[in-house]
Parts: structure tokens; sequence; C-alpha cells
């Protein structure tokens, strides 16, 4: 199904329903370090609206948590009744050198437990710190365009993209974005999270 795109007047009008929109993630999602309304996923949702879509974006953003975390948190954030989700983590999994086998395999229950629920999914990607070696930062992206492809989901391969080691996008500790950083994410997230809102609605009996 094709989405329009309003520049003002009833959203309802424009995309014909109300969308609940979950990120689920870390403190890059969390919003570690930012005042209230400044995370990537409060963005993302003032320039859906500004776009014309009737959504709510849910914050399920928890500061140091892993895929296993994520995976723990799941049903929880199935709550909230999500019409698609964004999955962005590990990002604390590349940071303690965890396996890439149990990253794979958490992500991957994450993805089979959404494609269940018939719950639209968009996969960000991250990359390990290269100084744990070559090897195993090849191999901790690939866990990423593997999954993304073999559950045939929309796929951001890094959700730090153009933002990481960028001194004037990030926060004094040199990880976390600050409020321009967001902004970036929401803006590169924007594209994706058209079509996975799309993939929604086409859903819709």
């Amino acid at each position: 199904m094709s989405v329009l795109f309003a520049t003002g007047g009833d959203p309802r009008e424009a995309h014909g329903r109300h969308f609940v929109l979950t990120c689920l993630g870390d403190s890059l999602t969390a919003g570690f370090g930012l005042r209230p309304g400044q995370a990537y996923p409060d963005v993302l949702e003032r320039l859906l609206r500004e776009e014309g879509y009737d959504v709510r974006v849910i914050n399920a953003g928890v500061s140091g948590d892993t895929s296993a975390g994520g995976l723990s948190r799941l049903g929880w954030a199935l709550r909230e009744q999500p019409d698609a989700m964004i999955v962005a983590l590990g990002a604390n999994d590349g940071l303690r050198g965890l396996s890439t086998r149990l990253l794979e395999s958490n992500l991957d229950a994450i993805l089979s437990r959404l494609a269940s629920e018939q719950i639209p999914v968009l996969l960000a990607g991250m990359k390990a710190p290269r100084n744990l070696g070559a090897g195993y930062a090849d191999s901790f992206e690939a866990v990423y365009r593997r999954l993304a492809e073999r559950r045939n989901v929309l796929f951001l391969p890094f959700l730090l993209e153009g933002v990481a080691a960028d001194p004037s996008l990030n926060l004094a500790d040199g990880i976390h974005p600050n409020a321009r950083g967001a902004e970036v994410i929401a803006q590169n997230l924007l594209p994706l999270v058209r079509e996975l809102l799309a993939q929604a609605e086409a859903r819709d009996p």
C-alpha cells in the first residue's frame, strides 16, 4: 500500500489510522544524558507528525541493556500492542566483547517473536569497537546483515551512521549522541520508518 504525505490537516485523513511504534533499545535509544524530548524516538515522533502521521512512538530503551536484556523485556514491550517496532540492540554486547553467537541468537529470538505476532520490524545494526580485533568486529557486524536477510526485515546497517566519532554530535563521553546527534539518527531512520508504517498499514484487515 502506498503512503500519502501531507503537510497539514487531520493526520488521520492523511494516513487513515493511528500507529504505535515501539523503539526497543539501550542507552542510545533511551537518550542517555539528554533532556526529555531529545532522544531519537521523540524526534522521530515529531518528524512523523509533521508529515501527517497520527503516531505514538514509545521509547523502550534501557541504559546498559544487552541483546539478552532486550529479549527479556520483549513481552513487556508488547503490552503496548505496537503496530511496528524498531529493534536497536547490541551496542553493549560489542562494548563488552560478548559472544556474537549469543548476540545473533538473542536478536533472532526477538525477530521470531515479532514475526509470530505479525509486527513489522526495522532492525538497526551496530558496530563493535575495532580494538577488540578485526575478526570480532567483522563477525559482529555480519550478524545484523544475516538476520535482516533471513527474517526479511527492513534494515539500517548502522544506527550511528554519520554520528559516531563526530565530537559535535556526541556527548563528552564520545559514545552517546547529543541532541544534534539524535536529530541525525532520527533523520536517517525516517525513510525506512515510512516503509515500516506502510507495512503496518498494509497488514490491517
